[in-house]
């Protein structure tokens, strides 16, 4: 009996199952990696146009989505990178995109490249620690980005976010800034449409008060900076206090998490808004009346917390500004120009700001004083001129009372005084007896009537007590009356 052999071909089927099987694995590891099919059975719930993927283990975002998707919700998943071929198709519909507690620790630049018009994007509590250049400059649209509690450190000064036309709401709290970003807020750089900015909880510092102080109320209305590490100072208690008193939100809903670092052994925290009472020697904070002078044009601020307002002024007595009178003129801007001032132009000046959401009511107060501006610049040099004259009379007076010439006897020239015959009361009395010893003997020797030459007469001392004292010149007064017109002619009297 003979058999026919038949070759097996199981051995080339298994070689070539062994050849393709790596190119299958391989290309549905890469569909994992793309993101697997949308389920909206099991891991998404599809309602419309809303896609949600909420806790559905997700490790990428499912794929295809649809088209007319306008909400996409991929919160709390494992969705570590977000790359730029996340989505594959555009989807022209989607205006949010929640990615909120995925661990996310990348962002692609190119990963809102099919998604331009987002309005609301969650990227909160994940694990990125910085923002490139340009990340988010494809949305246009954007209006509200959440950042908070991430672990961002550095936000690129210039071109973080850059493209942002749109963008209202910025939350970066909770991360680990340390700089202040001025660039958002400030004038000439920040966004235009942006009314908050959250950087509370962050490990910043400093703060630049002198540019934060004057911007207006719509802006700081929305800035939140509390619970941050502020170094305790008048500085900032100004600050806080000015816009506690102007009943801005950033500081009122806030008030007890506003607060610093005070120094010492060890350091604390305190509430800023107690530093000028129990810590420090701050002045207290009052918003102050607009003070003018007559004749003076002022420009009153109607400085409310939402922009775009509509505007309206009341005069004291609650008069509304008209086109007919010319000394009230409302701006474009919603302001009110006063002037040239009058006396009567003091008073309550009232602006009424209406919107769509908000109404605020303002008063201004002015007080116009009696005077000029320049009559006060006079008055303040009269007042300076007299100033300056009292000075140098006291110092004259000093001059005076210390820095005469010495009468001490210790001083250079003083024994000299004995012999000076008009320098002192004894020389000038001793002078006259020996004047007249002289001339007593003269007139001895002339036959005239001797003359006891006699120290204590008291006419010799031209009418005052005689200094050697004693009253032996009473007796002998009648008998000297000779010499009294000889000495009395020849020095005159003082009394």
């Amino acid at each position: 009996m003979v058999r026919l052999f038949t070759p097996r071909r199981s051995a080339p089927r298994r070689s070539i199952f062994l050849l393709v099987a790596p190119l299958l694995l391989s290309s549905h590891a890469s569909g994992q990696y793309m993101g697997g099919p949308l389920d909206c059975q099991k891991t998404c719930v599809c309602a419309s146009d809303i896609i949600g993927c909420s806790r559905g283990n997700l490790t990428s975002a499912p794929v295809p989505l649809p088209k007319y998707t306008t909400v996409l919700d991929l919160s709390f998943n494992s969705i570590s990178r977000l790359r730029a071929e996340w989505t594959p198709v555009e989807l022209s519909r989607l205006h949010t995109l929640l990615l909120s507690h995925n661990g996310l620790s990348f962002l692609s630049s190119e990963a809102f490249a099919h998604v331009t018009k987002l309005r609301y994007l969650d990227l909160s509590s994940n694990e990125l620690r910085q923002l490139d250049e340009n990340m988010f400059e494809p949305l246009e649209d954007l209006q509200v980005l959440l950042l908070y509690k991430n672990s961002i450190s550095q936000i690129d000064r210039s071109a973080a976010f850059s493209g942002l036309a749109s963008l209202q709401k910025l939350y970066l709290s909770q991360n680990l800034i340390s700089r202040f970003p001025l660039e958002l807020v400030k004038e000439r750089s920040r966004i235009e449409t942006l009314t908050l900015v959250d950087v509370s909880s962050n490990r910043i510092k400093a703060l630049p008060f002198h540019e934060l102080q004057v911007l207006p109320a719509w802006i700081t209305n929305g800035l939140y900076f509390h619970n941050n590490p502020f170094p305790c100072s008048c500085d900032l208690f100004d600050m806080v206090a000015r816009w506690h008193l102007k009943d801005l939100s950033s500081v009122v809903d806030f008030k007890d998490e506003h607060t610093c670092v005070l120094a010492g052994q060890p350091k604390r925290k305190v509430s800023t808004l107690e530093l000028d009472r129990a810590y420090l020697n701050c002045s207290e904070v009052k918003i102050l009346d607009r003070q003018a002078y007559l004749e003076q044009v002022v420009v009153l601020d109607c400085d409310t917390k939402q922009r775009d307002l509509v505007k309206n002024w009341a005069l004291p007595g609650n008069l509304l500004v008209s086109t007919t009178n010319t000394s009230a003129v409302m701006l474009p801007d919603g302001s009110l120009q006063l002037g040239p001032l009058k006396e009567d132009d003091s008073g309550v000046y009232t602006c009424y700001a209406t919107g769509d959401i908000l109404n605020e009511t303002l008063y201004v107060t002015v007080v116009v004083f009696n005077t000029t501006s320049t009559a006060g610049l006079e008055n303040l040099k009269t007042a300076y001129t007299t100033l300056i004259a009292c000075l140098i009379s006291i110092v004259m007076v000093f001059i005076y009372l210390y820095l005469t010439p010495c009468r001490c006897a210790c001083c250079p020239g003083q024994n000299l005084e004995k012999n000076d015959p008009t320098g002192s009361l004894n020389s000038s009395t001793d002078s006259i007896p020996q004047t007249q010893q002289e001339t007593g003997s003269e007139r001895g020797n002339g036959g005239g009537k001797d003359f006891p030459n006699d120290t204590k007469d008291p006419l010799e001392q031209n009418g005052r007590l005689n200094p050697k004292g004693g009253d032996d010149w009473k007796g002998v007064n009648k008998k000297r009356k000779g010499s009294i017109s000889s000495v009395s002619s020849d020095t005159p009297m003082m009394v």
